[in-house]
């Protein structure tokens, strides 16, 4: 589904109103440009999950874990790869999918597309409005309460 935010603050309420029907084990993929929100969205899904810290952009470090208030979550910045086989050698593969939450930026850095998992397409528009799309792969029963919980943040249809 496609959704409009005009603002920081309203791209941080659709993350972390998605943020709230996260469980352990769930991926979030964030794809986007330079400046399009991707931290700013991973943000917003961390607080949903209980994270209190400051969250900055992990870009130095590849994977920033955090505590949530249920279970662990990590931020992961894999801008600066190279490709999967960097990823792999990390040692950071396994974190993937593991116990708690993956917020992933720039996953097609390193061919990141673990089995259950949310794609968000993050697209700059005029001033600060994006276009947020979401899309739930094999989260099956989740899918329409994820979607319904959006619903005031559609974006309108073109007849």
């Amino acid at each position: 589904m496609r959704y409009v935010s005009k603002s920081e603050a309203e791209t941080h309420q659709i993350a972390f109103t998605l943020g709230r029907h996260l469980v352990s084990g769930d991926c979030v993929l964030l794809y986007g440009e330079l400046g399009a929100g991707k931290s700013v969205f991973a943000r917003g899904c961390a607080r949903a999950l209980g994270v209190k810290d400051v969250m900055a952009s992990p870009s130095f470090t590849l994977m920033q874990p955090y505590d949530g208030d249920v279970f662990p979550v990590r931020h992961f910045d894999l801008y600066r790869l190279s490709g999967e086989d960097e990823l792999y050698y990390s040692g950071l593969e396994e974190q993937i999918g593991a116990e708690g939450v993956s917020l992933i930026e720039w996953p097609q850095q390193a061919d990141v597309c673990p089995p259950v998992r949310v794609e968000v397409d993050i697209e700059k528009g005029e001033n600060d409005v994006r276009i947020i799309d979401i899309v739930p792969v094999n989260m099956e029963n989740r899918e329409q309460e994820i979607f319904a919980a959006l619903r005031p943040f559609e974006a309108e249809t073109q007849n």
